[in-house]
């Protein structure tokens, strides 16, 4: 960069440092601040506590909203900020890893956050790669080094780069030297990609290009956003209609405040007389003072103690998911992790599960299942190939002549390379060849090559190594070299790969290895017949096949082909094969991978597969894992590449619309075909295609298929496709699970982000993660059941007892003249949902089971109940809130006709008045009384804790008030609740009135719970008691 003043002004880049974290130390205040007051229940009592430390005077404390604000407030943000600290310490183990670099000539350890672009870095055998590098040089004599992308993209197959070539070529003319220096362009084969790691190489040297986050594995990450649930938001909606009653009864109050008034006795009493700043006052100001007077003394019927009881349910809850033995996995020792546990209840809300393929679903391994030799079946058994119908009968594969070239043309037809750990040299390749090493490890670009090679060296045909234009294997003990004549390397139009070698007898041969459709069609001798039957049976059971295939040259031939490929380089034509095999092997699946997703097909959960692999591998794969069946109607929209309407609207014909319907812009929609199952296969450039201008159209397709395929995708077209259905009009629920950097976008897009089994990357970004996909179904079915159960009956019992808790003092309003009396003392109102009711609804959304585990693993179908957040329905919201106000009538008028007229409470005989404190406190005992039993009838699954909390409650509100009530303490400036419950208690009446109360509210939800749990089934009470009852 050049400025006008012509300085130079270097570029400046960025760190090397990822940051997966949220906050900083300097942030966090503000930041968690703003998202906390961006609730309404936070934001509404910092308006009604700023309005209580006001200069005018207001019915309660300030501190009965300020307390539990600073509470709510408190505990949130401790309870985030650990969150965010477990992933500022993820963040540290990288970017404080220990990586060398080239300084002033010397090679120094220093940290890979201090990586800067332009520094050389060095990598040894095994190690990741710091930053996106560019290799500059390779112990390897050819210049090349192997790595592995399993923590970017889930492929653990062997990749090539090589070191990039700087010509300088020097001229001399007149005495004078002349340096010229040719640049070769930079390409991918080039770039060594941050989080790969170095394979087969004992160390490389690259200079850093992209570093921190500007490296691609950076920018595929989106920007953090808030994630909100769904039940978060139903809390949200409820609380603005709760707002909207409090507004009402406050409104109502003033307006009858001032019509009771109207009349002069009333409006100045003797003994309340005004002063002239009164009578002379502004009628709106006095309304308005009135108004919000009346708002602080109604304010505790939104339950601010609900988000703090929520955030620590949330917290503690998520420790029950790590602690799940059945989500450990032994072999990797790695448990299941929570990094965000806000996302908890939406587990039992998903619809749609976006996964990756690659090392989510599969292990990004392959193995050999069966072969056919010339017609005749084999299958692997204790290291031996015997022949399927006479296993019984120890038929084994011995040196038959076509058996032991079928081995030769799989161990010699590849590019695989071998690893010895003992030997940090070059050394000789071949000094293995006299006594294999267990130390040998085979590396190869595709996973294919690779298990071919292990499986034909269990069989005893062990590919030994090569070196420059020689290769040698073992046959049954025996060595041989051949020498390696040509390589035709595997394309997407041949579908095939070919290698020509001299064999030790000096004899020509070509191996060939490919699709069968690539080599079956120019085969000419062999069973050929019985090949294609068995590839067809193969293919049925979900295996991927390979067709094997040899030719042997004479002299001639050779010459015509050697004289052919130094011309064009072309493929070899109509060449005859002596010698048909089929080589079978499968992508590995994860173990139980086709249960999970018919367990989640169960539930009612949709699962689409988002990879970036070819149309053929990703199909075979869907197959395999029962992503789609055999029975499905597969639709495939690939390789489109106009802009043309029809080839999207002949798939939504078929699936959609009925065909004898009226044209399209009367078509009646067909809204679920229960006999034929539909399944969908898009490609990235068709996918980009559809969306540019027919998106909602496509979307219905999708929609109304059962499965859906997207292959060829980039990382953030996944991310593209969750968003779209994420904001779709029916909004929902959406999971996505990947296991590399490539997913990550995918992840931060959906509303639960889930890591699968490779890489580190995908961890920090992540929301849960599990060590195996087969993992999914018991943290959706069992723990998202039972999060999202737990907390809807939260949130509802919350709003119960609120609108138990003030009704009373709005109705108490018509018995004093609107004259903003409270009914309850300042320590009750300030501890009623902090101490006394707290703890009961803590401990059952901890612990409450409505269905054993086993069942809700057994039968998916349970799932479906709970979804679209049927459990915070409008409906059930109206039944706990119309409980709540009947049973706060009952509270009030149950008291007041009971005991209103009672004046001889006293059990010695004294005469006490029953006065405005004693009234408020009956009220408040039956109250808690109730509340509390109410809890108790609604669980069903009891632990000594539930017994201790719940018992527990009730006897620390007696203990309380009578200490409270029965000491003078010298710090309160008055003290109306002096000896007032010890009176209360002493009281037959009041101990007459307390049990008939409350035996009054609950009586019907005892007969309703014995009702059910007699004369209904199991399975019926089940799914009833999910309904409003």
């Amino acid at each position: 960069k050049f400025p006008q003043h012509g300085h130079y002004i270097p570029q400046r880049f960025s760190d090397n440092r990822i940051i997966s974290s949220k906050y900083t130390i300097w942030n966090f205040i503000p930041k968690n601040l703003f998202e906390q007051f961006r609730r309404i229940a936070n934001f509404y009592f910092l308006i009604i506590f700023l309005v209580q430390v006001s200069p005018d005077h207001t019915p309660t404390s300030p501190i009965t909203s300020g307390l539990p604000l600073f509470f709510v407030i408190t505990v949130t943000a401790i309870k985030q900020g650990y969150e965010d600290w477990l992933r500022h310490k993820a963040d540290n183990e990288v970017n404080g890893a220990p990586v060398f670099v080239v300084r002033s000539g010397s090679l120094v350890q220093t940290r890979s956050k201090n990586i800067r672009v332009g520094d050389i870095v060095r990598v040894a055998k095994d190690e990741t790669f710091p930053a996106d590098l560019v290799l500059l040089s390779s112990d390897r004599a050819e210049g090349t080094c192997h790595i592995t992308t399993a923590s970017l993209d889930g492929e653990t197959n062997l990749k090539v780069c090589v070191f990039l070539f700087v010509y300088f070529y020097m001229y001399l003319f007149v005495y004078l030297y002349f340096w010229v220096i040719l640049f070769r362009p930079l390409g991918p084969e080039n770039l060594l990609l941050r989080g790969a790691r170095l394979k087969n190489t004992k160390e490389i040297f690259g200079v850093a290009v992209y570093t921190g986050m500007e490296s691609k594995m950076a920018l595929n990450y989106k920007c953090k956003s808030q994630k909100r649930s769904a039940v978060e938001k139903s809390m949200n909606t409820f609380l603005i209609i709760y707002l909207g009653i409090l507004l009402f009864e406050a409104i109502l109050s003033t307006i009858l405040k001032y019509a009771w008034q109207a009349e002069n006795k009333w409006d100045e009493p003797f003994y309340n007389q005004k002063t002239d700043q009164e009578r002379n006052s502004s009628q709106i100001l006095k309304f308005i003072s009135d108004f919000l007077a009346f708002l602080v003394l109604y304010n505790f019927i939104i339950p601010i103690s609900l988000y703090v009881t929520v955030e620590l349910q949330k917290f503690l809850g998520s420790f029950f998911i790590s602690w799940d033995l059945d989500l450990y996995h032994e072999e990797s020792d790695q448990k299941a992790q929570v990094n965000t546990s806000d996302l908890n209840e939406e587990l039992g809300q998903v619809e749609y599960v976006f996964t990756d393929k690659t090392g989510t679903l599969t292990e990004n391994e392959m193995q050999f299942r069966e072969c056919s030799i010339n017609g005749i079946k084999y299958q692997e058994i204790n290291g031996k190939l015997g022949k399927i119908n006479y296993l019984d009968q120890n038929h084994f594969l011995y040196q038959n002549r076509e058996e032991e070239l079928f081995l030769k043309a799989v161990s010699l037809c590849h590019t695989v390379q071998i690893s010895y750990d003992q030997t940090d040299g070059p050394g000789d390749p071949f000094s293995h060849a006299n006594g294999f090493s267990p130390q040998m490890e085979y590396y190869a670009s595709s996973p294919d090559e690779k298990a071919l090679v292990e499986a034909t060296k269990r069989v005893g045909v062990t590919f030994i190594g090569s070196h420059g234009e020689n290769m040698e294997i073992k046959t049954f003990g025996k060595a041989e070299k051949y020498k390696l004549l040509h390589v035709l390397e595997f394309d997407a139009n041949r579908r095939r790969m070919s290698v020509i070698l001299q064999k030790p007898s000096g004899e020509k041969v070509l191996f060939t290895k490919g699709a069968e459709s690539a080599i079956l069609p120019y085969t000419t001798s062999g069973e050929i017949d019985k090949t294609r039957v068995h590839v067809d049976e193969f293919a049925l059971k979900g295996l991927r096949t390979l067709v094997v295939a040899c030719r042997h040259f004479s002299a001639d031939e050779y010459q015509e082909v050697d004289r052919r490929l130094h011309e064009a380089r072309t493929a070899l034509q109509q060449r005859e094969e002596r010698l048909v095999e089929v080589f079978n092997y499968v992508f590995v699946l994860q173990d139980k991978v086709q249960e999970t997703i018919e367990a989640l097909r169960l539930a009612g959960i949709k699962v689409w597969v988002l990879t970036g692999d070819k149309h053929e591998t990703a199909v075979s794969v869907s197959l395999s894992c029962g992503h789609f069946h055999r029975t499905m109607n597969i639709l495939e929209l690939v390789q489109q590449k106009s802009d043309n309407e029809f080839f999207l609207l002949k798939y939504v014909k078929r699936i959609i619309f009925n065909p004898h319907s009226e044209p399209l812009s009367k078509t009646t929609w067909i809204k679920e075909d229960h006999v034929i199952q539909h399944g969908l296969v898009v490609d990235g450039a068709s996918l980009s295609l559809a969306l540019r201008e027919h998106e909602k159209l496509f979307m219905e397709v999708c929609k109304n298929c059962s499965a859906v395929l997207c292959c060829r995708m980039a990382p953030l077209q996944k991310a593209k496709v969750v968003r779209l259905l994420k904001t779709s009009p029916e909004k929902p629920i959406t999971l996505a699970i990947g296991d590399g950097a490539n997913d990550v976008s995918m992840i931060q897009e959906a509303h639960v982000g889930i890591m699968g089994k490779e890489g580190r990357q995908a961890v920090r970004n992540s929301d849960y993660a599990i060590a195996r996909f087969k993992f999914l179904a018991k943290l959706l079915l069992v723990h998202g059941h039972f999060y999202y159960i737990r907390i809807a009956t939260l949130v509802q019992y919350f709003f119960y007892k609120n609108v138990c808790f003030i009704t009373p003092q709005f109705l108490y309003q018509f018995f004093c003249l609107f004259s903003q009396q409270t009914l309850y003392d300042s320590v009750y109102l300030t501890l009623y949902n902090i101490c006394f009711t707290s703890l009961p609804i803590l401990v059952y959304s901890l612990f409450e089971q409505l269905v054993h585990p086993h069942v809700l693993q057994s039968k998916p179908a349970l799932y479906r109940d709970i979804s679209k957040n049927s459990l915070l329905s409008f409906k059930t919201f109206l039944y706990w809130t119309f409980l709540g106000f009947c049973h706060a009538f009952v509270f009030f008028f149950g008291s007041y006709i009971l005991m209103g007229e009672d004046t001889t409470l006293m059990g010695n005989g004294q005469v006490s008045m029953f006065g405005n404190w004693t009234f408020g406190t009956l009220v408040f005992t039956v109250m808690v009384i109730t509340v509390t039993l109410k809890l108790a009838i609604e669980t069903h699954f009891w632990t000594w804790m539930n017994h201790f909390v719940t018992w527990g409650s009730i006897a620390f509100y007696f203990i309380f008030s009578l200490f409270y009530g029965g000491i003078i303490w010298p710090f309160l400036h008055t003290q109306d609740m002096y000896f007032v419950f010890v009176q209360l208690l002493s009281s037959g009446s009041a101990w007459f009135a307390i049990i008939i109360i409350v035996i009054t509210c609950l009586f019907p939800d005892v007969i309703k719970k014995v009702f059910y749990s007699r004369y209904i089934k199991p399975n019926i009470k089940f799914l009833l008691s999910y309904k409003i009852f």
